[in-house]
């Protein structure tokens, strides 16, 4: 099916900022909607940002709001995730997801998942 492979994690000082992609081959992802989670160690996988499929509509955990942006050009096949003004507590392995439909906490259906990007934030 669809596989995703996400990109851009790394080291940065709190309040910077970092760009996260996530590539996707096999299939376009024009239909599908995208997400990103994370996941912190010893923590459950929450839910970042989602877009839906002609990215008319974008969801945004209360965390993250005003600080993370998600966007997609479907003719690169590409999401991306914009985090400003990073924190500590943003520190997760970040996964990119592709799914049927968009809400406002996650995706729609089963996903497709990629292997992670890790994200450490220092302060």
């Amino acid at each position: 099916q669809v596989q995703l492979v996400e990109s851009g994690g790394g080291l940065v000082q709190a309040g910077g900022s970092l760009r996260l992609s996530c590539a996707a081959s096999g299939r376009t992802i024009s239909p599908y909607a995208m997400g990103w989670f994370r996941q912190a160690p010893g923590k459950e996988r929450d839910f970042v940002a989602s877009i839906s499929s002609h990215a008319d509509n974008t969801y945004y955990a209360g965390s993250v709001k005003g600080r993370f942006t998600i966007s997609r050009d479907n003719a690169e096949n590409t999401v991306y995730l914009e985090m400003n003004n990073l924190k500590p507590e943003d520190t997760s392995l970040y996964y990119c997801a592709a799914a049927t439909g968009a809400r406002p906490n996650g995706l729609v259906g089963k996903p497709y998942w990629g292997k992670g990007t890790l994200v450490t934030v220092s302060s």
